[in-house]
């Protein structure tokens, strides 16, 4: 979220490098089952986010038993300092991506910043 600069009532919304290290540092205090990739995509990894950014997450995961709609239900995307929304894949679809939603498959490779890139 914003944070105030120093004494100032200016606020600051967190600049790439700062967001990418919370993810590294959630990444390693966050159980996710299964994860085999992370990464993210959108205006941080453009490097174009402003205030008011959201971070779009990507996250690789072996296999769930999940709907795709309840899989970031126990994620605590709230402990990122930026309002966050995640996208969580199983390797199976991951596969599968490029050829059901190409056009979205083209913005990844275009955009994505891996942090743990897939297998």
């Amino acid at each position: 979220m914003p944070k105030r600069s120093l004494n100032s009532s200016v606020l600051r919304w967190p600049s790439r490098i700062e967001v990418e290290q919370a993810l590294q540092d959630w990444l390693s205090q966050v159980e996710v089952p299964g994860l085999l990739a992370a990464g993210y995509f959108g205006s941080y990894a453009r490097e174009e986010a402003g205030p008011g950014s959201d971070l779009d997450l990507i996250l690789v995961v072996k296999e769930t038993p999940e709907a795709p709609w309840e899989r970031t239900r126990r994620l605590p995307l709230e402990l990122l300092p930026v309002p966050t929304e995640a996208l969580v894949f199983s390797q199976a679809e991951w596969h599968a991506l490029p050829e059901a939603r190409p056009r979205f498959w083209q913005t990844l490779v275009r955009e994505i910043r891996w942090l743990r890139p897939p297998p």
